[in-house]
């Protein structure tokens, strides 16, 4: 094994999602870094949907651009559909979806990492961690060179030995066209990673030039389009149409016909897909009295004429796809430039990682995407970003830093893999945030931009813009409190036209904004400095003051239990020798090994006792 001449401060295996955000983190806090990519020309590849965004996973890349990540700006200078959605709905829920030009969004990407100093890109498999004495000092790869660092994240996506299933017809690919990744899992278990198996899959790719969109429903792009970066001033990229489809009763009596061929009925596939994105047989089986199915028909890019239809995902054989999808309106003549698929894959319990990311088994060994069981590219870049960060820091010798569910999806997203684990591909979801009201969209640069800073992923340019913004919200807030109604007659009529005859003078501009039916779009008719504000301060001022209430009452609950969050156990802690502990909670705190009392406290089986007995026990030894 051949060692290269230079020794890296962070190696990043797999140049997916998660890769490309750990890279770019690490190179950015001034580490040199090193991508290893089976391919170059596989990098930030989108395997799946050509989409960024979504509810929850908007969330999300709003986070990641807010601590100094790509993935936003990415998707704002290559997306060619945008949309924000649930907006009938309170600002919480609401969030943004991009259709990208897929191999726009590959380039440019391939283009940031190989333009970023202190980062090398390199292709190479890499087959095994390479040790000395059990302690981890760089990677080895199959064409027999050794790179050296003082630490490895793991971002390996679906390539661990990966298996392609097309009906009954199976074959080893990281994706279609891909090789697998084959002998890292196998180290891993040897190791003492719990390695299982899962499963995901995607939809065929359709020629675009037999459709016939003139029968199926047109869906737009919102005008203006709102960007997912908080840097990003408009988007200009042109904008293209999506289209809905349907399947009916013939669709799915062809679906059935094939049922003995599905390897996921068959038995043939090992590995549990994801829950929440079953695949259209799955879909026609656990519904059977659903007459229909819609599917979203989205162009892969401006230069090509293959459409992706989303929610179409199976490994049906090739015959039966075709039959199916030519039984739906508007694609009766349809040809398949790319078949659907199955994949299985290997990934690590995500419940041997500290909150860091940092597995509890190998120190400087970090794991992110679909290594910890996850599903989309959002969860990837998340989790991508977070280890990059934390491996940088691990270097620098500096702390590393935890996001907590009360600071973002990507801390709840973190907490409920290291606390609870996954037997299914996990996806965000704005259900499983329980502050999801201080969680928006619309604030993610206001909860995390000062981490990026510190870190050193935010620039002094962009954080001085920041800083400005936080500044006009405070003065906002501080005006419209002191600024009071004088029911001149413009006011009055003003008051009159939108139902607020019943206010009397001296009400505040604050108590105005409380009203649901007045927002700044009224304010600013009598109000001329309301006018002057940029959109994004209007946005959070508005916000505040309709939901004060609320929000005061989540910032009450999240001190309550702060206290036991940021209580760190230790991880020596020996609980056959905490007296009081059932032999069940012992097991499962053996297991799980938590950092915290609030992990302990979310993990299945722990009661509320023995967080009691645990937290007395750590008073009494000084730890709390």
């Amino acid at each position: 094994m051949h060692s290269y001449e230079t020794r890296y401060d962070v190696i990043v295996v797999g140049a997916g999602h998660a890769g490309c955000e750990a890279a770019l983190a690490a190179a950015r806090m001034g580490c040199l870094t090193l991508l290893l990519n089976m391919s170059l020309d596989g990098m930030a590849v989108m395997s799946c949907n050509p989409s960024i965004g979504g509810l929850a996973k908007g969330h999300l890349v709003r986070e990641i651009d807010a601590l100094g990540g790509e993935m936003a700006k990415n998707i704002d200078a290559t997306g060619i559909q945008f949309r924000v959605l649930n907006t009938r709905k309170g600002p919480a829920v609401r969030a943004g979806r991009a259709q990208a030009d897929k191999q726009l969004y590959r380039l440019r990407m391939k283009r940031v990492l190989e333009q970023q100093p202190n980062l090398h890109v390199k292709q190479g498999e890499v087959t095994a961690l390479h040790l000395e004495s059990g302690e981890l000092r760089g990677v080895d790869t199959r064409s027999g060179i050794r790179f050296l660092g003082k630490t490895v994240v793991l971002t390996t996506g679906t390539f661990m030995r990966g298996l392609i299933h097309i009906g009954l017809i199976n074959y080893a690919g990281g994706r279609a066209g891909d090789l697998p990744s084959l002998g890292l899992s196998d180290q891993l278990k040897a190791l003492g990673f719990e390695v299982g198996r899962l499963k995901t899959g995607t939809p065929a790719r359709l020629d675009g030039r037999t459709i016939d969109f003139s029968r199926l429903e047109a869906q737009y792009s919102d005008d203006p389009p709102v960007p997912f970066s908080f840097s990003t001033e408009r988007i200009t990229m042109p904008q293209v149409p999506c289209y809905i489809a349907y399947t009916n009763q013939r669709t799915h009596e062809i679906i059935r016909s094939g049922l003995d061929r599905s390897p996921l009925y068959a038995g043939i596939i090992e590995g549990i897909g994801p829950r929440y994105c079953p695949s259209i047989e799955d879909k026609v089986v656990r519904f059977p009295d659903k007459e229909r199915h819609q599917t979203f028909v989205e162009p892969e890019g401006l230069e090509t004429v293959e459409y992706y239809p989303s929610g179409m995902s199976t490994s049906l054989p090739i015959d039966i796809q075709i039959a199916f999808y030519r039984s739906m309106v508007g694609l009766e003549q349809v040809e398949i430039m790319r078949p659907a698929y199955g994949i299985e894959y290997d990934y690590v319990n995500p419940v041997q990682l500290h909150a860091t990311l940092e597995t509890k088994l190998i120190k400087n060994l970090f794991h992110a995407g679909q290594i910890n069981g996850t599903s989309g590219y959002e969860e990837a870049a998340g989790q991508g970003i977070l280890a990059g960060i934390n491996a940088a820091l691990k270097v620098k010798g500096r702390e590393p830093i935890m996001l907590g569910r009360h600071e973002s999806y990507i801390g709840v997203m973190v907490d409920d893999l290291v606390t609870l684990g996954t037997r299914e591909p996990y996806r965000m979801f704005t259900s499983r945030a329980e502050y999801r009201l201080l969680l928006r969209e619309d604030n993610a640069d206001i909860r995390l931009r000062e981490i990026g800073h510190s870190v050193g992923l935010v620039d002094e340019t962009t954080y001085a813009g920041f800083c400005r913004k936080q500044g006009q919200i405070r003065d906002e807030l501080e005006r419209i409190r002191a600024t009071r109604l004088s029911l001149n007659p413009e006011e009055k009529s003003w008051c009159k036209r939108h139902g607020c005859a019943d206010l009397h003078k001296g009400a505040s501009y604050e108590q105005l904004l409380r009203r649901p039916e007045i927002g700044y779009q009224q304010l600013q008719e009598i109000d001329r400095q309301a006018a002057e504000l940029p959109s994004a301060v209007r946005e959070q001022v508005e916000i505040q003051v309709k939901y004060q209430g609320y929000i005061e009452r989540q910032l009450e609950q999240i001190e309550r239990v702060r206290k036991q969050e940021e209580a760190r156990i230790p991880s020596d802690l020996d609980y056959k020798a905490v007296p009081g502990l059932t032999s069940e909670v012992r097991e499962k705190l053996e297991r799980f090994k938590p950092d915290t009392l609030g992990q302990a406290a979310r993990i299945q089986g722990v009661t509320p006792a023995a967080i009691a007995i645990i937290s007395v026990m750590l008073k009494g030894r000084g730890e709390q």
